[in-house]
């Protein structure tokens, strides 16, 4: 690359976007603007001034020091937050968090039920919209910087249940930011979810924010780890479910917790184990009432079953995953992003079994429901780079139709 002292900050984009194979329509989607947008800026037609653009343009270019961008060369460098993954609405998200202000709230005390009300919606669009990254993402860096606020500005039982929508609100912002937030950032968003539970001394949202550090724990390879936080989480809750009088949502999450656990124990081979955390899951949601699904993390008669078809395919059980899968109806899970990872699981088996053309037919029915759940999910885009290298010849423009759309590089 030339990145001369002469540049201007357009030619710099250019130089960069081109030296790393990227079309111009995808850097500036990236960005979430136009294709004409991104010309004017690189031809010099216009000025770019926004801070907020230009760490866009950074994360999704993989730039570490915006001077690479800006060309200043004093003062000290202006690090990118850098994920696995880009995504434009990361550095809003980033400042919410990694800014977080120590001044007392400007406004008066907020209602923790109203607070309470702007999470479950907000995880609600996370579960019911096909790109959930970047609507969840556009309102979190407010929700985040209301939720702070209101447990600085509460006491008594009112602030514990700000604690508890403010542990709901990390949660989902781990959701949100996995695999396109910097590993700082997601320690961060897990630890404050688990301590502000703990504040607040409820249970039930200790355990699912122990949910929510066993995913941290798990995608970056700790698995031990992992088992070891679901199953303490579990443990807590456990005492707490032969009451009569204990909401359905403590037996929802004690399930989730269990399923979690499956899970892991099926990443590493471990095939009783799996199945025994599954069994246990699938006895929690034959004791709920028929439609139970728990808000956050959907568990109920439909995820249980989703969960076998993911535990077997861990296990690399590719017939037995599909023939699970072929008795699931994918309507009746009200989550969109967890309808596309159980085509997503299904295509991993037709992966196993050598059967491309089913598993490209699967994929582009998940890409279709969830967009963003498929581009953003590494399982998702290794099938679809997979399908790319070795699809059928007959269905190469298709399978290289969707590698592009998941954003997996094909040049």
């Amino acid at each position: 690359m030339d990145l001369s002292g002469d540049l201007s900050v357009g030619e710099r984009i250019r130089v960069l976007r081109e030296s790393r194979g990227m079309s111009r329509p995808v850097l500036a989607q990236l960005c979430g603007r136009g294709s004409d947008w991104l010309k004017k800026i690189e031809t010099g037609e216009r000025e770019l001034r926004s801070h907020t653009l230009l760490l866009q343009l950074a994360a999704a270019l993989q730039v570490h020091d915006l001077s690479v961008i800006t060309g200043a060369d004093s003062g000290p460098a202006a690090a990118v937050p850098l994920g696995r993954l880009n995504h434009p609405t990361m550095p809003d998200i980033w400042a919410a968090v990694m800014q977080r202000t120590l001044a007392p709230p400007a406004a008066g005390p907020a209602d923790p039920a109203i607070l309470q009300g702007r999470v479950d919606q907000t995880w609600n669009l996370w579960h019911t919209s096909s790109h959930n990254r970047t609507e969840v993402g556009a309102v979190l860096p407010a929700l985040i910087r209301d939720a702070e606020a209101a447990v600085r500005s509460l006491d008594g039982v009112q602030r514990r249940a700000a604690l508890v929508a403010l542990s709901d609100v990390y949660r989902l912002t781990g959701q949100a930011t996995a695999y396109v937030a910097p590993a700082e950032l997601a320690w961060v968003v897990a630890d404050r979810a688990l301590s502000a539970a703990q504040d607040a001394d409820q249970p039930a949202a200790i355990a699912a924010a122990a949910w929510n550090m066993g995913n941290i724990l798990r995608e970056t390879a700790y698995p031990e780890e992992a088992l070891r936080v679901v199953t303490e989480a579990a443990d807590l809750i456990r005492p707490h479910l032969d009451a009569d009088s204990t909401p359905d949502d403590w037996r929802g999450i004690y399930g989730a917790l269990q399923l979690h656990a499956a899970v892991t124990a099926a990443r590493e081979g471990r095939d009783g184990d799996a199945w025994r955390y599954w069994g246990k899951g699938d006895q929690v949601a034959k004791s709920l009432p028929a439609g139970y699904v728990h808000a956050s993390t959907v568990f109920g008669r439909a995820n249980v079953d989703f969960h076998a078809v993911s535990v077997a395919t861990d296990l690399k059980k590719s017939a037995k995953a599909l023939g699970l899968a072929d008795d699931i109806d994918p309507d009746i899970m009200p989550s969109v992003e967890r309808q596309a990872r159980l085509w997503v699981e299904v295509a991993r088996g037709h992966l196993q079994r050598g059967d491309r053309t089913a598993a490209l037919h699967v994929m582009q029915k998940a890409h279709e429901i969830g967009a963003e759940t498929v581009a953003y999910t590494p399982s998702a885009r290794h099938v679809a780079a997979d399908l790319w290298r070795s699809a059928p010849r007959a269905m190469r423009k298709e399978a290289s139709a969707l590698a592009e759309a998941v954003g997996v590089a094909t040049a």
